[in-house]
């Protein structure tokens, strides 16, 4: 991908914090996000990854997942639930991963670190639907995050038509991590704040409205 990484006259991009430099990650990271609309630019143990825009099967599963929630009570007085919302992490001095979907404490843009980044203590759970470079969501967002203390991580596996919940992070891993095959229906833990009830095989379909299988 070929990408023009100018900046601005002041020697930042415009997006950066202030009194950032544009030669650091952040830097690079803002011109692409600038450049290249649509996609999700991260950085996570030092190295930026590019993520393109996802199919309408990813957006349709993130929908069913929103919906699950709200009707749960997770988007409410005490949290909410939000796609796509900045998660600064520890694993690097400039890293930061944006989750397809996360539940946070209603409180979270108290938290705000920088480059519209929230600190880790304000989220409750985050939510990965593998698309593309699958490993990446299954081996090193499961380091960052559980680095980053996230209590649950849960993992739409398309790649192998599996639901993954991981949970009690510990040292840069996660003690538990169950795989959910389909027919099974799953309770996440109610350190989220409510009791969420998932459909592995819903999830996994993305079903279409009006559709029963």
């Amino acid at each position: 991908m070929s990408s023009d990484l100018s900046t601005n006259a002041t020697g930042r991009s415009a997006g950066l914090p202030e009194g950032a430099c544009a030669d650091t990650l952040l830097g690079v990271a803002d011109r692409l996000m600038d450049r290249c609309p649509g996609h999700r630019v991260e950085i996570i143990g030092g190295v930026i990854r590019i993520a393109p825009l996802p199919d309408a099967s990813h957006a349709r599963t993130l929908t069913d997942l929103t919906l699950a929630f709200v009707a749960a009570e997770s988007h409410g007085a005490g949290s909410e639930v939000l796609q796509a919302i900045g998660l600064w992490l520890p694993t690097g001095p400039e890293d930061f991963a944006i989750p397809d979907l996360a539940v946070v404490d209603a409180d979270f843009e108290d938290h705000l670190v920088q480059f519209n980044c929230y600190a880790p203590a304000a989220f409750r759970l985050v939510v990965e639907v593998t698309y593309l470079n699958f490993q990446h969501d299954l081996r090193d967002k499961v380091g960052a995050y559980a680095e980053a203390r996230i209590p649950v991580y849960v993992i739409v596996d398309r790649e192998h038509d599996r639901l993954r919940v991981l949970t009690d992070p510990v040292a840069g891993d996660y003690v538990n991590h169950r795989v959910h095959a389909r027919g099974e229906e799953v309770v996440l833990p109610g350190s989220i704040g409510a009791e969420v009830t998932l459909d592995v095989s819903a999830v996994l379909d993305a079903r279409r409205p009006g559709t029963t299988t």
